[in-house]
């Protein structure tokens, strides 16, 4: 888990499972690219990992602009000279609704960021890696990417998108010495798991949350951190022949019958 000399560049860099990956990559000695749209929590992400010992800049971007992707790809080139390790992180949950009332504007916005956003990501950062002779990608799925998940449609649907997104690239790219996996949260200590559980109860009612502890096996969300140090393990040289791969961390909520049930049990 050593990334010194090393630069990691992480999208959705604001807060939650990014804020938790970029202060872990800075830590264990990468130069790390903070991107979000959110300024204040993209700058406060960089001086936190400026703080576990790594470099640390912040470039603000909307992922589903582009030129602004491309913006993100040659600040990183240009502050460090290259990208050994892309975490595609940046997403949205939406609103939680059954499909046929879902809002097609809100469909378009989560399908832009979750999905062509990713897409954008691997089609700026790929030309990179394949330049400097090899690198490591992470997309962020989500449990939501390998199961439905009811109210969550447009989720689902940008989710199941960047596990086909992942497949694909690990194929056409193995050979240039590019690793491309995902990740797949289940329910995570974050802002989104927060927001899913006001949409079903405004209030934030406990029941709710209950709820969704119930279908998950070990009784508790992930942290940010945990998801993080599976990210880092997938871009390490330690995961030097894993690609293609979707990885659950989901307290082992795919295994149980009754979380397979639930309502809205979306990842990070």
């Amino acid at each position: 888990m050593d990334f010194k000399g090393k630069v990691a560049v992480v999208t959705g860099g604001a807060g939650g499972i990014g804020r938790a990956a970029c202060v872990a990559f800075a830590r264990h000695g990468a130069r790390v690219v903070v991107v979000d749209r959110e300024a204040p929590g993209g700058e406060e992400t960089a001086r936190l990992a400026r703080e576990a010992g790594g470099e640390a800049r912040f470039v603000r971007a909307d992922v589903t602009k582009s030129a602004e992707v491309r913006g993100y790809v040659e600040t990183a080139l240009d502050a460090y000279g290259g990208i050994h390790c892309f975490f595609n992180n940046a997403g949205i949950e939406g609103k939680l609704r059954p499909t046929a009332e879902y809002d097609e504007e809100m469909f378009d916005a989560v399908v832009a960021v979750n999905l062509k956003g990713v897409f954008l990501g691997l089609r700026h950062v790929l030309p990179v890696m394949v330049r400097q002779g090899g690198g490591s990608v992470v997309n962020t799925a989500s449990t939501a990417g390998l199961a439905g998940s009811q109210g969550l449609c447009a989720y689902v649907a940008s989710k199941h998108g960047v596990v086909g997104l992942t497949r694909t690239a690990a194929s056409e790219y193995g050979r240039a010495g590019i690793r491309v996996n995902a990740v797949c949260p289940g329910p995570t200590d974050t802002r989104m798991i927060r927001s899913l559980e006001e949409q079903s109860a405004p209030g934030g009612s406990n029941s709710v949350r209950e709820r969704y502890l119930s279908g998950i096996p070990v009784g508790r969300y992930a942290t940010p951190e945990e998801i993080a140090s599976l990210v880092l393990f997938l871009s390490s040289d330690l995961a030097g022949s894993i690609t293609g791969g979707q990885y659950l961390i989901d307290g082992g909520r795919l295994a149980s019958p009754v979380a397979l049930g639930s309502l809205a049990a979306a990842g990070g």
